[in-house]
């Protein structure tokens, strides 16, 4: 299926599908993979590709993790942060994103 036909099955499964999403999980789960697999076209179970819980550590603040660093070639090319569906993003998720794109060489950071 093309770009635009995944954006468009992706869409519907999620108009159908939010109401019963509770958690970020479920949200990475059923809409945040496929749409790195389907729609990006990286293979969400091949970690030199897709790596879940990257570590990005923040100057003295280590273990901050990025929930999916996407790579080529070996080298981080986006960032994906995830949050529940529903849940408004405000200026501490941008920050925290800002955060992890600076310590990397990420070219793209992407929010659900």
């Amino acid at each position: 299926m093309e770009l635009l036909g995944e954006l468009q099955s992706l869409s519907a499964k999620i108009k159908q599908q939010a109401a019963v999403i509770q958690t970020e999980e479920a949200t990475k789960s059923a809409f945040v993979m496929p749409f790195i697999n389907k729609v990006l076209g990286y293979d969400v179970f091949d970690p030199t590709e897709v790596t879940p819980e990257f570590i990005c550590d923040v100057g003295i603040k280590k273990g901050e993790k990025i929930d999916y660093a996407i790579l080529k070639n070996n080298e981080i090319q986006i960032l994906v942060e995830c949050k529940k569906i529903g849940e408004p993003l405000n200026v501490n998720h941008a920050s925290q994103l800002f955060r992890y794109f600076h310590v990397t060489n990420a070219r793209i950071s992407i929010f659900n």
